[in-house]
């Protein structure tokens, strides 16, 4: 049954992560380096403080360029409104969440920490492993 596989088993735990004085061409390097759209903004005890994706950093260099002083601490681009989910949330669950909303990963918190990230694809792949699974119960039966 698929609400008995948790987000905790498919979730990414290593993450690149950026501090909120995280220089904003810096933190866009890295973004481009990695080829990831976004990345958490943690504090220096592993707290999620914030989002950066791809379209804070546009509206910083655009924000710069009418002020001709682009660039500065991610702090002034990031989001700070970050819809989280528990390790202990079920596939189902994210699904529905990730269907609500427009995004395509989600943080995953645990004792106000940041530990992980589920994305749209993690869960397409614990639902394909879920289905082979019962197709060889099947199968051998």
């Amino acid at each position: 049954m698929l609400k008995s596989i948790k987000v905790r088993d498919y979730m990414t735990r290593h993450l690149v992560t950026f501090r909120s004085e995280t220089d904003l061409f810096t933190a866009i390097n890295r973004l481009l380096e990695h080829r990831i759209s976004g990345a958490p903004v943690v504090d220096s005890q592993g707290h999620l403080i914030g989002l950066l994706s791809e379209g804070d950093c546009l509206r910083g260099i655009l924000s710069g360029a009418y002020y001709e002083s682009a660039g500065g601490d991610v702090s002034a681009y990031m989001t700070t409104e970050v819809e989280t989910i528990s390790p202990e949330a079920d596939i189902i669950e994210v699904s529905e969440r990730f269907l609500r909303g427009r995004r395509r990963r989600m943080p995953v918190v645990e004792d106000d920490r940041l530990i992980g990230q589920i994305s749209r694809s993690d869960v397409l792949r614990a639902v394909k492993e879920f289905a082979q699974h019962d197709q060889g119960k099947i199968l051998s039966q």
